[in-house]
């Protein structure tokens, strides 16, 4: 029996509408993905090549033109299909004048987690992304790499199959990529499936398994890492 794959796009089209009698611009042209179960795919292309689009449809942000996008053999249209899914976007929005605990709180509050099984979670995803000794500073003391791992620890709080990251090194210094860059093969490694988008070839080159490439809406070249 075939495992479903953790996300499957088929010949994904966006158009966007433009200003009066232009032609729509197409944002995405026919891209289809396939990712499997516990994987790390990076899709990788300058800014404006239709990474964060493709990224928006899978997670039902946006309505596709055309094609499908599935996670884990669930149309992504669907709300039950973002149950096993936790989102990083690339610039997120925090409340800072909550501390790391807090909006860990906040979140996990959010996704239904009450008592000693939210602290429990709280404690677990401070550890993991490191920011146990911040827990009580708040966000607006955080660095940017502070303020991502943050963001990484929000998108686990459910415990997701599928941890879909958008630039997520993006305006981080080298340290703090390197920790970003640590925490995501710590998730592959608890068989967590990672979708990540970036125009940093050396970030995909480091956590990924398989790559495409996409380029003016368009999917050039896709592979393992390897070839």
């Amino acid at each position: 029996m075939t495992e479903t794959p953790a996300v499957e796009i088929r010949n994904l089209v966006k158009d966007f509408a433009t200003s009066f009698r232009r032609k729509p611009l197409r944002a995405v042209d026919g891209v289809s993905i396939s990712i499997r179960a516990g994987e790390v795919y990076g899709l990788i292309g300058p800014n404006g090549s239709g990474k964060s689009t493709t990224m928006k449809a899978l997670l039902g942000l946006v309505a596709p033109t055309s094609g499908t996008c599935a996670i884990f053999g669930k149309d992504s249209l669907k709300v039950d299909s973002r149950q096993d899914v936790g989102f990083l976007p690339e610039n997120p929005y925090f409340y800072k004048h909550l501390s790391g605990a807090e909006t860990l709180r906040f979140y996990g509050k959010l996704c239904g987690l009450h008592g000693k099984r939210l602290e429990g979670r709280v404690d677990e995803l401070l550890d993991l992304v490191d920011l146990h000794d911040a827990r009580d500073r708040r966000l607006g003391g955080y660095s940017k790499g502070m303020l991502q791992r943050i963001g990484l620890a929000q998108a686990m709080v459910q415990d997701p199959r599928l941890l879909i990251l958008d630039e997520p090194t993006a305006g981080v210094d080298p340290i703090g990529s390197r920790q970003i860059r640590d925490l995501i093969l710590k998730l592959r490694d608890r068989g967590i499936t990672v979708f990540l988008c970036s125009h940093l070839l050396e970030q995909v080159q480091e956590v990924c398994d398989h790559v495409g490439i996409i380029f003016r809406g368009k999917m050039v070249r896709e592979g393992r890492l390897a070839d």
